[in-house]
C-alpha cells in the first residue's frame, strides 16, 4: 500500500542537478522570472499591510527577506509573506492538469530556505524541479473535483520534497518531512467560493508549515508514513477519486515544469479562456464593446465552478478576479486585463458593471471535472451578427505558450505595478542573475536584487 510514497521518495533521492535536461533548466528560469515579477507586483495589494502587521508579532530573525521591501524575518515568516504576494493577484503560473499553482507555495519557501542556509543556484534549481514534480504528480492523479485548495496542499508536499532535495536529506528524514507536512495541510475551497483574500493566505500558511516540517524531520522527529494511499492519506481524505496510473506516469515521464502554463492576465486561470476567445474575435471581426448584445461562454465544469458568479455592486478585488463577467468586461474595454482593473475605482465603474451583465455561461459536453479547456466563446452583436471562437487550449498553455516578447511584456507590467520602484535597469539586472542562476554560489545575492534599491 506504500507504492505511491515510495515512488515519491525514490524520485526525490534519485534526482540530480547534473542530469537535468537543458530545457528543464530553461523552463525553471522562465517561471522563476515570471513568479518573481508577479510576487513583486503583489506588494501593491492593500491586505498585505495586515499580513505584515500580524507576522511581525510572530518573532524576530534574520534568516530570509520579504521581496520588494526587504524586511528580515524568520524564514517561515518570509515564505508566508512572499507566497501571499505571489498568489494574491491570481497572476501566478498554473499546472492545468493538476489544478495546482506550483510556483507560489514552492518558490516562496525554497527561496527563503535557500537564503537561510546560503544555498547555491544549482541547489535551488534541483529543489524546484523536484518540488514541482511531486506537487503536480499528486494533483494530476485526482479525478474528482476540488474540495481542498490543491495549490496550497499539493504545493506544501512539493515544498517538503524540494527542500529535502536541496538540503540532501536521507530517505528517513525525507519521509518524515513529507509526513509532518501532510499532518499540517490546510485550506479549503470555501475561500474561493466567497472570493476571500484568505485564498492566497492559504498558500503562505502551507509554505511556512512545510518549512517547519523539514526542521522537525532534521531534528529527528517522526511523521506518519503512508500519507498518500493510507486510509486517511491524501488520496482518500482530501480527494474523492484518483488514478494511480496517472500519478506514476507524471512522476516518471519527464519533468512537470515543462507542463506549467503562464497566466497572461491577473485573474483566475478559469477566466482566461473567455478573454482569449473574445480578443481573438475582436481582432478578426473588428467590433466594439458598444456593439455587443450578449456574450455566451460554453465551458467545462471546472470553469463554471470557479468563475461563474454574478457581478455585483460593492464586490472586492478577490471576488472580481474570479467573476467571469467582470473579467471579460475589463478585457473588452481595455483590450487586455490589468492589475488596476481590480482597484476600487474600476470595480465601481458603471460601464464595466453594465458590460459584465451581458455575459452568461453554460456547461459544454466536457466531463472532466478538472479541465480548464476546451471552451467556446460566442459574441452576438446588436445587429444580429454572431461570431464564435472555439479553444482547445488557452493562451499560456504549453500547447500555446507565450513567446519571449509576451513574457517580457507581462513581467514589465508587473514590475511597473510594484509598490516600490524598480527601474528597467534594476529589473534587467535581476533577469540576468536568474539567467545565470547555476553560477550563483549564494542565493542571498539573488534575493538582494529582489529588494527595491531604496530598501537595500
Amino acid at each position: 500500500m506504500n507504492a505511491a510514497i515510495d515512488a515519491v521518495l525514490d524520485h526525490i533521492l534519485q534526482c540530480r542537478y547534473e542530469t537535468l535536461p537543458a530545457e528543464v533548466i530553461a523552463a525553471c528560469k522562465t517561471f522563476i522570472t515570471d513568479s518573481v515579477a508577479v510576487g513583486l507586483s503583489g506588494s501593491r495589494v492593500s491586505t498585505l499591510a495586515s499580513v505584515k502587521q500580524a507576522v511581525a508579532q510572530w518573532g524576530e530573525g534574520r534568516q530570509a527577506q520579504v521581496w520588494a521591501t526587504g524586511e528580515w524575518l524568520p524564514s517561515g515568516s518570509a515564505a508566508l509573506i512572499n507566497g501571499f504576494q505571489i498568489h494574491n493577484q491570481e497572476w501566478d503560473a498554473v499546472h492545468e492538469k493538476a489544478v495546482v499553482h506550483p510556483m507560489a507555495t514552492i518558490l516562496s519557501a525554497l527561496l527563503a530556505c535557500a537564503q537561510q542556509h546560503q544555498l547555491s543556484g544549482r541547489q535551488l534549481l534541483l529543489g524546484l524541479v523536484v518540488a514541482v514534480d511531486v506537487a503536480t504528480a499528486i494533483g494530476s492523479a485526482v479525478s474528482s473535483g476540488l474540495k481542498f485548495f490543491r495549490p496550497a496542499c499539493c504545493g506544501a508536499l512539493g515544498v517538503a520534497a524540494g527542500i529535502s532535495a536541496m538540503l540532501g536529506l536521507n530517505r528517513q528524514q525525507t519521509h518524515n518531512a513529507l509526513g509532518i507536512t501532510y499532518s499540517q495541510l490546510s485550506g479549503t475551497m470555501q475561500a474561493h467560493v466567497e472570493g476571500s483574500p484568505m485564498l492566497a493566505m492559504q498558500i503562505g500558511i502551507n509554505a511556512r508549515a512545510a518549512m517547519h516540517a523539514v526542521d522537525l524531520a532534521r531534528a529527528g522527529f517522526s511523521g506518519p508514513k503512508d500519507i498518500l494511499q493510507g486510509p486517511f492519506g491524501y488520496f482518500h481524505l482530501y480527494e474523492d477519486a484518483y488514478q494511480l496510473e496517472e500519478f506514476f506516469q507524471r512522476l516518471s515521464n519527464g519533468h512537470q515544469i515543462l507542463q506549467v502554463s503562464h497566466k497572461p492576465y491577473p485573474t483566475g486561470r478559469a477566466g482566461h479562456g473567455a478573454v482569449d476567445g473574445v480578443l481573438s474575435l475582436i481582432k478578426a471581426h473588428g467590433f466594439s464593446p458598444q456593439q455587443i448584445a450578449h456574450v455566451q461562454i460554453s465551458a467545462t465544469p471546472l470553469i463554471l465552478r470557479l468563475v461563474n458568479r454574478p457581478v455585483k455592486a460593492g464586490m472586492d478585488s478577490s471576488y472580481a478576479k474570479l467573476c467571469q463577467g467582470y473579467i471579460l468586461a475589463c478585457a473588452l474595454l481595455n483590450g487586455t486585463v490589468n492589475v488596476t482593473d481590480f482597484d476600487p475605482p474600476a470595480l465601481s465603474c458603471p460601464a464595466r458593471l453594465a458590460l459584465a451583465e451581458k455575459v452568461s455561461m453554460q456547461l459544454n459536453d466536457c466531463t472532466d471535472v478538472n479541465a480548464l479547456a476546451p471552451l467556446t466563446v460566442t459574441v452576438t452583436l446588436s445587429d444580429g451578427r454572431e461570431f464564435s471562437q472555439h479553444l482547445s487550449a488557452v493562451l499560456g498553455h504549453p500547447a500555446r505558450p507565450l513567446n519571449a516578447a509576451q513574457q517580457a511584456q507581462k513581467c514589465a507590467e508587473a514590475i511597473a505595478s510594484c509598490t516600490v520602484p524598480f527601474s528597467p535597469a534594476d529589473w534587467q539586472q535581476l533577469i540576468n542573475a536568474i539567467d545565470q542562476l547555476e553560477q550563483v554560489d549564494n542565493i542571498s545575492a539573488l534575493v538582494s536584487l529582489m529588494i527595491s534599491p531604496q530598501y537595500r
